[in-house]
């Protein structure tokens, strides 16, 4: 049985990564995180930091420095979520959103680490491609 229960992020300061994500999710820091390991749990599965000492950032789209994951998250309102994001730290890379309002924008967080806010919800993934919901 394979069960996935963690996914780790390396970072040089785990109390401060967890703390973005902590607002970017609304989740709260895990109890006895600390300078070594901190993390959100989601269910079954935590968002985990660990400090590296010599931790290099993804230079996203750059691939000599990889980015290596990254993660989505869905939202139903993508400017609101933005807006928030964005004064939480992260910066906005590349935009995505097509003409009917569906798609991803991709951010990094304060230290690299690329992730997408998706407007997908009602979409149809096919082999030939999404197909996306009409505008009412």
């Amino acid at each position: 049985m394979l069960r996935l229960t963690d996914f780790i992020i390396d970072c040089p300061d785990t109390m401060k990564l967890a703390a973005f994500y902590s607002e970017v999710t609304g989740r709260p820091i895990k109890d006895g995180s600390h300078g070594d390991w901190a993390g959100i749990r989601f269910g079954e599965i935590e968002l985990a930091f660990i400090r590296v000492d010599d931790y290099r950032a993804p230079q996203w789209p750059d691939t000599e420095h990889p980015k290596q994951f990254h993660l989505d998250f869905e939202v139903d309102d993508i400017e609101s979520e933005q807006r928030r994001i964005l004064d939480l730290g992260a910066t906005l890379r590349q935009d995505f959103i097509g003409p009917e309002g569906y798609g991803w924008r991709i951010y990094t967080d304060p230290i690299g680490h690329p992730f997408c806010l998706c407007r997908n919800k009602g979409v149809t993934w096919t082999d030939e491609g999404p197909v996306w919901p009409k505008r009412g």
